[in-house]
């Protein structure tokens, strides 16, 4: 079996050494990259199953990392962890609504990092081996959900990776109210107590993508959001 191939996007030498150590003791392939433009060159021929991302780096620093990974259709679906040494809320929130999978906060336990990156890695599975049986579909609404696709009336609408799975999840579980909570925990996989701020602003982007189609993602005050039913499309078109 091929082993799952880890990149390491981290200046600090000694701290790179350390986690490749750790890493591949505990079975992975790991790559180091000591900046964000080694790593996005390192990644166009060799894909990866995951990326530990360093926030502080020279030049390009881990979040313009993330706007530029998402951007690339083929490689946005790659999970990501954030080592920081920062802790403020802002950082974490900019960081989610870019993609990012789950925080570390430096300094870290290794073996806690390799525990969270395994974690991250079963999720990701699950979801691909769940994602292999459907195709959704509502109205003028398509999720091809093995390509990764959503289609509004034929047209591709492009979507970040958390964008993507926000829609899946509502539309699988249209006409039933989702809470912010509910959704971090399902969407993002982080507690529910990090920020909720971020649901809606994903919301808010997502809508705006979908057009017409974006309406059909309703508030319900004081409770969250849901997709309308079947039925309620039909009533309105």
């Amino acid at each position: 079996m091929p082993k799952t191939k880890i990149l390491v996007v981290e200046d600090d030498q000694h701290l790179s050494k350390l986690i490749q150590y750790n890493f591949e003791k505990s079975g992975f392939q790991c790559i180091v990259a000591a900046s964000a433009e080694d790593g996005l060159t390192h990644l166009e021929p060799h894909p990866v199953d995951l990326i530990l991302l360093d926030i502080m780096l020279p030049e390009m620093d881990g979040f313009e990392f993330c706007r530029k990974l998402k951007q690339d259709r083929k490689q946005s679906h790659i999970p990501i962890i954030m080592l920081t040494a920062k802790s403020e809320e802002i950082d974490r929130i900019v960081g989610f609504e870019l993609g990012v999978d789950d925080f570390v906060p430096k300094p870290f336990s290794i073996r806690e990092l390799i525990l969270r990156a395994k974690a991250i890695l079963k999720r990701g599975k699950k979801s691909t081996e769940a994602e292999k049986e459907e195709t959704l579909g509502i109205d003028r609404l398509t999720i091809d959900i093995p390509r990764h696709r959503v289609t509004v009336s034929g047209k591709e609408i492009p979507l970040t990776h958390i964008e993507f799975k926000l829609l899946r999840t509502l539309l699988q579980r249209k006409g039933k109210v989702q809470s912010r909570d509910t959704l971090l925990d399902d969407v993002w996989d982080i507690e529910a107590d990090v920020t909720t701020r971020t649901v809606d602003t994903h919301i808010r982007h997502l809508r705006q993508k979908l057009g017409p189609m974006g309406k059909w993602i309703e508030t319900v005050r004081g409770l969250g959001y849901r997709f309308a039913e079947e039925d309620r499309l039909r009533k309105n078109h």
